[in-house]
C-alpha cells in the first residue's frame, strides 16, 4: 500500500490498530473475557467497543511522531511515549462509564503505532523493521516517560495491580524518585518484567507478540479460514503457553498454571473446530466468570490485541 502523504500513513496505522481491539474483544468465547456473547456485570462489550474508538487519535498521535522520527524531524527519545500512553488512558475513561479496559493494550500498542510509522513512512511494511523501529523507541524512553506511565495507570486504577518491590506505582515517592534517579520507562519495565508479560514485552521486543502469536495466528487463518476461531485459538495457545500474570498477580502463579494447563486441552479437544472442544470452551468461559474476575486472563487478551496488530498492519483484512 502506498501512501500519498504522512497524514494518510498515521491514519492507516490507527485504522489497523483500533479494528485489532475491536476484533479481540468481539472473538468468542475467549474463556473468562468479555466478548460479543458475554459480559460482565459492570464490564460490557460495549465499553470496550467506545474505548477503541476514544484511543485511535492517540494510536494516529503515535504514528505521526515515528513519522517525524523516520524524517529526522524528532529524535526517538522526543516521541513522548509516556505522553500518547497517559493521554490515551484519559481518552479511555471520557467515553465510557466502565473506567479501564485497556491500559495493558494501550501501552502494548503505543509503541507498535510509532514503530509502524517510522516503517511506512521509508518503505513498504515489513515485520523485522517493524521490529527494530519498536526496539528503537522503547529503549529511546526517557524518565519523564515513566512518570506519566505512572500517572496513567493512577487515572486507570487497573484492577490486581499488586505492590512491586521496587518503584511501586501507588508509592508517592516513586516518580520523584524516578526524576532524580533519572530512570527510565524501559528501566522500569524491566523490573516489571518478572512479574507483568507486558512489560515483558516491552524489554524483550515483543517475543509472545511476534514469535507465539503471530505464526500461530496466521497457521489458523489458513486452516479455518474464520477470523473468529483463529483469534480465539491464538488466545488459547498464547494462554497455554504463557500462563496470565493478571491471573497470577491476584491468585497466584500455581493457579495461572492450572488456567493454561486447561487452555492447551481446550486447544487439544480442537478449541472451536470440533463438537468436543467447543463445549470444553464453553464450560471453560464459564468457569473463569468468579465474581471477582480473578481469573480472567486480561494480559492475554492485550497480548492477543497485539498479534491482531502486527498482522493487520501486514495486510490482513477479516
Amino acid at each position: 500500500m502506498v501512501f500519498r502523504s504522512s497524514a494518510e500513513t498515521a491514519e492507516h496505522v490507527s485504522r489497523c490498530l483500533e479494528l485489532a481491539i475491536l476484533l479481540e474483544v468481539s472473538a468468542y468465547p475467549k474463556p473468562g473475557n468479555v466478548h460479543r456473547t458475554a459480559d460482565f456485570p459492570e464490564t460490557r462489550y460495549e465499553h470496550f467497543l467506545a474505548s477503541a474508538v476514544a484511543v485511535a487519535p492517540h494510536f494516529k498521535q503515535a504514528a505521526e511522531r515515528g513519522i517525524e522520527v523516520s524524517e529526522g524531524k524528532i529524535g526517538p527519545a522526543n516521541v513522548g511515549i509516556g505522553t500518547i500512553i497517559k493521554d490515551a488512558v484519559k481518552s479511555m475513561g471520557l467515553w465510557q462509564r466502565d473506567g479501564n479496559t485497556l491500559l495493558g493494550s494501550i501501552i502494548l500498542l503505543s509503541p507498535l503505532a510509532v514503530g509502524a510509522g517510522m516503517t511506512l513512512a521509508k518503505e513498504r511494511f515489513s515485520l523485522s523493521r517493524l521490529r527494530e523501529n519498536v526496539r528503537l523507541i522503547v529503549e529511546s524512553s526517557t524518565p519523564v516517560d515513566a512518570v506519566d506511565v505512572y500517572d496513567a495507570i493512577l487515572v486507570a486504577k487497573p484492577r490486581g495491580l499488586g505492590k512491586a518491590p521496587k518503584l511501586d506505582v501507588t508509592d508517592p515517592t516513586s516518580k520523584q524518585k524516578i526524576l532524580e534517579d533519572q530512570v527510565t520507562l524501559f528501566e522500569v519495565f524491566k523490573i516489571a518484567s518478572e512479574y507483568d508479560s507486558i512489560a515483558s514485552e516491552w524489554i524483550n521486543n515483543y517475543p509472545i507478540t511476534f514469535d507465539l502469536g503471530y505464526p500461530y495466528f496466521v497457521q489458523q487463518l489458513e486452516e479455518t479460514e474464520d477470523i473468529n476461531k483463529a483469534t480465539v485459538h491464538t488466545f488459547l495457545k498464547i494462554l497455554s503457553e504463557v500462563p496470565d500474570t493478571f491471573i497470577a498477580r491476584k491468585v497466584g502463579l500455581a493457579k495461572a498454571k492450572e488456567i493454561s494447563a486447561e487452555a492447551r486441552q481446550a486447544l487439544e479437544k480442537g478449541g472451536l473446530t470440533t463438537r468436543s472442544g467447543r463445549s470444553y470452551l464453553l464450560e471453560f468461559d464459564k468457569k473463569l466468570r468468579d465474581p471477582a474476575h480473578e481469573l480472567s486472563p486480561g494480559t492475554t487478551a492485550d497480548i492477543t490485541e497485539a498479534v491482531l496488530a502486527i498482522s493487520i498492519l501486514s495486510g490482513y483484512r477479516p
